[in-house]
């Protein structure tokens, strides 16, 4: 059944504690915020969600977004992450229910380009273990080991927001770039900065000195990236020589390389130090406890998934997905959608007096054309519109109308849809939006 609403966004669930400066945003946007402390588990976020009616849940990476709590909830429209990483949510069941999925690709940036820098610097220096034999009394005072960054490579897995970011900041230090990455367009922006594309992982393991790791979980065609570093791993500074670094960090995540793969290049030398924040398993919503697969090696720097975890990083994050939750709500426009990275459709520009209607559909043959065909013969007229398809099997369709469909002809919709496509499920969620003349 389409899950359908009338009018922008009244009411949102907020979990995993995001800034609170994110509620008094949505209040300006009249939408009620609930903010659960506890982390909920499947049954407690169904509850919560179900309790409270709410059509946008908020949460960050840990709480996870389940068939099960799509099936249970229909009154949920939108799942807006204030993080970047979208693994914790069933993304093909949100696609089957009409539930948009939103991400902040740009406002954690900063803090995680510092906590890389940071690392470089002081693995090449070996700072940490330093920092501890002084404790212990020991004088230690020695350059074996012991590396400046100035004239080093740094090899970039992944030229997104954040290893652009990582990019000029190594550049900054006087450090050499090169960059892997499969999307062509990363590649091209990368010539444009200066810096050298390396076709392959293996290539650019051996060229480097410092790898820095800034992919996703899975990559722009939706290939899962697990254990997608585990063979080039022993071969990080292979072409540089006895004097490399040979510095390796991960603050993007923990299933691109396996802990034992990792564990077995430190401990055979390939790797001489190395900086983990995330891990392939962490602790989920109530366990008692985790195990750290590094807690035995001190070679291995390890934090708590903390990169995005700055004073400043976080309002910021509150801003940012505010501001998307607002456009979607009032004038159904989208940005930041996992389903299409660096997709913005609006038509702000034109929503002026009748209503804008948004529609999530499958890809069904016929479809697009009945939504079309159903305002056409409701006698409105499409003022402006804007559309796009998702890879996973479902599109976006954005009307601003010069009248709103009534509830009928909202029906008539989805039935049209269903019968041209013979698909019932063609039509996922339809929301109407009236706008202010």
């Amino acid at each position: 059944m389409a899950r359908t609403l009338t009018g922008p966004f009244s009411r949102a669930l907020v979990v995993e504690n995001p800034h609170i400066s994110l509620d008094a945003a949505l209040a300006r946007l009249g939408i009620e915020a609930v903010r659960v402390d506890a982390i909920p588990d499947d049954a407690a976020l169904i509850d919560a969600l179900r309790s409270t009616r709410a059509q946008v849940l908020f949460k960050r990476s840990r709480v996870e977004v389940t068939r099960a709590v799509l099936e249970a909830c229909p009154d949920l429209h939108l799942v807006q992450l204030c993080c970047i990483g979208d693994d914790s949510v069933d993304k093909e069941a949100c696609a089957d229910h009409g539930v948009l999925v939103c991400n902040d690709p740009v406002s954690n940036g900063r803090s995680v380009v510092e906590l890389a820098i940071g690392h470089t610097i002081a693995l090449c220096r070996r700072l940490y273990e330093t920092d501890v034999a002084t404790h212990q009394s020991r004088w230690e005072k020695t350059n074996a080991g012991r590396f400046e960054v100035f004239g080093k490579v740094m090899g970039i897995v992944g030229l997104g927001n954040i290893g652009r970011a990582v990019a000029r900041a190594a550049c900054g230090l006087g450090m050499n770039v090169i960059f892997h990455d499969t999307r062509q367009v990363a590649v091209e922006v990368g010539h444009e900065m200066g810096y050298t594309a390396v076709g392959s992982l293996e290539h650019l393991f051996r060229q480097s000195d410092v790898v820095s790791v800034h992919i996703s979980a899975t990559d722009a065609w939706g290939r899962d990236n697990a254990g997608l570093l585990d063979e080039v791993l022993p071969q990080l500074g292979a072409d540089r020589g006895p004097n490399s670094p040979r510095i390796f960090l991960n603050l993007a995540r923990g299933n691109i390389h396996s802990s034992e793969a990792l564990l077995d290049a430190v401990r055979t030398g390939a790797i001489r130090r190395a900086a983990v924040d995330v891990y392939p398993s962490e602790p989920g919503p109530g366990a008692p406890s985790w195990h750290n697969p590094y807690a035995e090696e001190p070679a291995v720097v390890c934090t708590p998934h903390i990169g995005a975890a700055t004073q400043e990083a976080q309002p910021r994050i509150a801003r940012r997905v505010a501001s998307t939750v607002e456009e979607l709500s009032l004038f159904g426009g989208l940005r930041d959608c996992v389903f299409a990275p660096r997709a913005h459709l609006s038509v702000r520009e034109a929503a002026v007096g009748g209503a804008v209607l948004a529609v999530v559909h499958s890809v069904s043959r016929g479809t697009k054309k009945a939504v079309d065909d159903a305002i056409f013969h409701a006698g409105a007229s499409n003022l402006e519109s804007s559309h796009r398809d998702f890879e996973v099997g479902i599109a976006y369709d954005l009307s601003v109308l010069d009248r709103p469909l009534t509830d009928g002809e909202i029906e008539g919709l989805i039935q049209r849809a269903a019968e041209v496509s013979a698909d019932a499920n063609a039509i996922r969620a339809v929301r109407q939006v009236l706008l202010r003349t």
